[in-house]
């Protein structure tokens, strides 16, 4: 089966649809699979529902999608810094639903796991428990959350081997890999691809029966900042 393709457009061909359902990974601005991003702008593909920690910012990630208004809902934990996704979910162009960092995560990972639902305490007693299932557990309240599986999930790694398999560098295996897990089809982007073989299997993070296709490219290496001044 092949999974390597020459290019984002390459692998995301015959895949996208309007109205579809994608899991993205990334944190904050690492980790993000800004190649197969872009090949959906390019593609125009519309009326998209993104399962993802955060939209990007303006100019990178989710936030080119949000600018060419091909996302039609966002289910994600933060969304700050991007003024684009503010102003269209404060004007009701946007769907918004937010969730949890730890919510989120746990629900692709369920997904992908086949589990269809689960307890949670996070978000009891707050507009995150509104219209959902309530029930106690020794003397607790939880909360169902429900299980995502999306139509496509696209992540970014560090390395693959030919088959698929994965390495992500530091923070961004948070949620890439529980992305990965939960699409139907899996499109991963990588830095490089290495031999069948040379991988180290203690060093593989995700095994590569999660990955149909598979690319390489150059990745912009963007660090978020935050500065603080002394008080006078």
């Amino acid at each position: 089966m092949k999974k390597v393709y020459g290019s984002a457009s390459e692998a995301l061909d015959g895949l996208l649809f309007d109205g579809m359902f994608i899991a993205a990974g990334g944190f904050g601005l690492c980790g993000i699979p800004e190649l197969l991003i872009d090949a959906i702008k390019t593609a125009g593909t519309k009326d998209l529902t993104f399962a993802s920690n955060n939209a990007g910012v303006d100019d990178f990630g989710i936030g080119l999608l949000l600018q060419t208004k091909q996302v039609k809902k966002m289910i994600s934990s933060y969304v700050g810094e991007n003024a684009e996704f503010m102003r269209q979910y404060l004007s009701g162009e946007l769907e918004l639903e937010f969730n949890p960092q730890g919510t989120l995560a746990e629900r692709m990972r369920a997904g992908g796991a086949g589990i269809p639902g689960f307890y949670t305490k996070t978000g009891v007693g707050t507009v995150i428990a509104d219209g959902k299932e309530h029930k106690d557990f020794n003397g607790e309240t939880y909360i169902l959350e429900q299980g995502i599986v999306a139509d496509l999930a696209i992540v970014k790694a560090w390395k693959a081997d030919e088959t698929g398999n994965l390495v992500f560098r530091k923070t961004a295996r948070n949620f890439n890999a529980p992305a990965a897990t939960c699409g139907k089809i899996c499109v991963a982007e990588v830095e490089e691809i290495v031999p069948t073989g040379s991988l180290d299997p203690d060093c593989i993070h995700l095994p590569g029966i999660y990955v149909h296709r598979l690319i390489a490219g150059e990745h912009e290496k963007r660090i978020e900042q935050r500065t603080t001044r002394p008080a006078a």
